[in-house]
């Protein structure tokens, strides 16, 4: 589908003005407010991870509220139920004073989910969730039910305290576009984080998007141009992060136990899109790969007992890899 000019100005602007409005209550975290917005327009999901106090919450209820969306949260604990997060049947009574059955929707029932600290969840209730985030349907009270539009999870994680936590399986992983690491604030940001809140000031965030408008640049996303080279270079890499390929290299052979999958290559082109849209282009470039290549494979390749004993940087290899195979002699 072509696009005019005049659209693609405007989806540009209507980008930009949700940046800069979230990065308004959200401090020095610019690249990760940026792959969670490119995660919006590639229609994905996000695992965002980093230790508690860092803002995770406040930049989900600041997207919430600059792009109009229907925020729902959910505090995972160890005994939380399914049923507590896609809904039940429960006992209704009318006026009369009759009763009857009806469904009860979960919290799930939003355009934009909050699920905090998944892993502590039971595998059971994570399960829950895999229908939710790969086939935007519920199967509740013997029916299955047709989720907002846009539907998107963002699940947060603490990576350092690992006490009655549960580690998501690959097959759960999976469903999420990217995974966002949130880094420590330097010093300047750390003063101005504390100077805006710990004064009698708020920061009132105004709304810049529909969510009617957000499905449009979820289209517009899809639609951005990808040359044949560049989709044969992503092929060619994803088969050079497979152990068992013959022309691996060596650190791949012996360093991962098992490499990217399809659909680790299909969220790589769509999160570039996401990407190159932001940026204010509408083709993929490799440039675009490079920049979303660590935050859309890092959850789906495993480093093998060896790599993992002597301490292998995996987000390097994995950069190392794709600039040796998809990136070398190419034209941006």
């Amino acid at each position: 589908m072509t696009h005019d000019s005049a659209e693609l100005d405007a989806a540009l602007q209507s980008l930009q003005e949700l940046r800069t409005e979230i990065g308004r209550a959200v401090l020095g975290q610019q690249e990760v407010i940026d792959q969670l917005l490119i995660a919006l327009l590639a229609d994905g999901h996000v695992l965002l991870e980093g230790a508690p106090g860092l803002g995770k919450t406040l930049l989900v209820r600041s997207l919430a509220e600059a792009a109009g969306l229907d925020l729902s949260r959910i505090q995972f604990t160890p005994d939380l139920m399914p049923a507590d997060i896609t809904g039940t049947t429960v006992l209704l009574r009318d006026e009369e004073g009759r009763s009857s059955t009806g469904f009860q929707p979960g919290p799930i029932f939003a355009q934009l989910l909050l699920a905090d600290e998944i892993n502590r969840a039971t595998p059971k209730t994570q399960s829950a969730l895999l229908e939710a985030m790969q086939e935007r349907t519920v199967s509740a009270a013997g029916q299955s039910r047709k989720l907002p539009e846009p539907f998107f999870v963002l699940a947060t994680q603490n990576p350092f305290e690992m006490e009655g936590t549960y580690v998501l399986p690959e097959a759960q992983v999976d469903r999420f576009l990217l995974k966002v690491l949130v880094p420590f604030p330097d010093e300047d940001i750390l003063d101005a984080v504390l100077e805006l809140t710990t004064g009698s000031d708020s920061v009132e965030l105004k709304q810049v998007l529909t969510s009617e408008r957000l499905l449009e640049l979820q289209t517009l996303t899809r639609d951005v141009p990808v040359a044949s080279h560049i989709r044969r270079a992503v092929a060619r890499f994803i088969l050079a992060t497979q152990p068992d390929d013959p022309e691996s290299s060596a650190d791949v052979r012996r360093y991962i136990r098992f490499g990217v999958s399809p659909r680790g290559g299909q969220s790589l082109l769509l999160a570039a899109k996401g990407h190159a849209l932001l940026q204010g282009r509408y083709n993929v470039s490799f440039t675009n790969l490079e920049a979303m290549l660590q935050p859309a494979l890092r959850h789906r390749f495993q480093l093998s007992f060896e790599g993992q004993a002597e301490g292998i940087d995996a987000d390097k290899l994995l950069l190392d890899v794709f600039r040796a195979t998809a990136g070398a002699g190419t034209p941006a």
